[in-house]
């Protein structure tokens, strides 16, 4: 395997200075998107939403049935930075001390020391997330939300950038425990990865056993310190007033739908309008507009909607209240 050039980001003097979409987030965002579709094929639209992710320093959960490539897609982004990475696998007896660390007496010097648990990484992937205790999940709550754990009072900042990228089964129910509200909202989006198309599925049996590139031979493209300044510059991506008033109004009609028990919280705005900026600024633009928006809405509020028994019963789904809201709520017209 050749070597793999790796991507920096050059800051100048002046932060505002050029355009943070041209010269900094798409070039970062086309290198590390080519690299991961070298292992991840047929797959273009959740490579992209998993690298949109990424630079709007939000958590990706990824659910679908086994062998779809799930944990390769997570294996390929976390290796595609230079950076620390870590593979938590969930399991019933996984405690919460394998994830955040724990404090250790050590003998010779009379005192305790911390031992960082697997949490302490730039890139973690929680493999089968649903199938750790609720009480080792919601250790998962504090990292994700702050950056930081507590453990015995101490607090221990993780490194930056830190993503979290969770896969889960949603078919196979037995031995899993459904992860609760509140964590769910700390994902910044949920995406499936459905079957490949027929092409892409024949590609992938021609090149087996070839001299194919495998996502444990994926190389770097791009350092951490760069995801890092790529991330800051997706904030200063311009959102119009009333691109924020249509962010608004579509999670107001999700709590006012009779077939929504909970609708979307305001994390939940402030997280489409993150993805939209990093949406954006991948495509080289500084600024956003409504398509951003709707096409970034499916993945970070579908999985906010609480439905109720009833609509459940029914067979709604979150998919459908989202197109539904989607399609209904105006779009903001150019000079309106």
């Amino acid at each position: 395997m050749g070597a793999t050039t790796v991507l920096t980001v050059t800051t100048t003097a002046n932060p505002g200075a050029g355009s943070p979409g041209r010269d900094i987030v798409a070039p970062l965002f086309e290198a590390l998107r080519a690299n991961v579709e070298r292992v991840i094929q047929g797959k273009s639209d959740q490579v992209r939403l998993a690298l949109i992710c990424l630079l709007a320093e939000g958590h990706l959960l990824v659910e679908d049935v086994p062998g779809v490539g799930k944990t390769s897609l997570a294996k390929a982004v976390a290796r595609s930075i230079s950076g620390t990475w870590h593979r938590i696998q969930f399991t019933p007896d996984l405690l919460p001390s394998d994830v955040v660390g724990v404090s250790v007496w050590n003998r010779g010097s009379g005192a305790f020391e911390f031992r960082p648990g697997g949490v302490f990484a730039n890139v973690v992937l929680a493999d089968e997330i649903n199938r750790a205790s609720p009480k080792t999940q919601s250790a998962l709550l504090e990292a994700m939300e702050e950056r930081q754990v507590t453990v015995d009072t101490t607090t221990y900042r993780l490194p930056r950038p830190f993503v979290v990228i969770a896969t889960q089964n949603p078919v196979e129910l037995e031995g899993t425990y459904p992860l609760p509200e509140a964590q769910l909202d700390r994902f910044l989006m949920r995406i499936p990865m459905g079957y490949p198309d027929r092409s892409s599925e024949i590609a992938i049996l021609i090149a087996q056993g070839a001299d194919q590139h495998r996502v444990d031979e994926l190389g770097a493209v791009t350092t951490t310190q760069a995801v890092a300044e790529a991330a800051a510059a997706v904030g200063r991506i311009h959102v119009a007033p009333a691109l924020a008033e249509y962010v608004v109004d579509l999670v107001t009609a999700t709590r006012e739908r009779r077939d929504v028990m909970l609708g979307v919280s305001p994390r939940g705005a402030l997280a489409l309008q993150r993805a939209a900026r990093a949406l954006a600024a991948s495509t080289g633009r500084d600024y956003v507009v409504p398509d951003d928006v709707k096409w970034c809405a499916p993945a970070v509020l579908e999985h906010r909607c609480l439905l109720t028994p009833d609509a459940e019963l029914h067979g709604v789904s979150q998919a459908d209240v989202i197109a539904d809201v989607l399609a209904r709520v105006p779009v903001p017209r150019a000079g309106g």
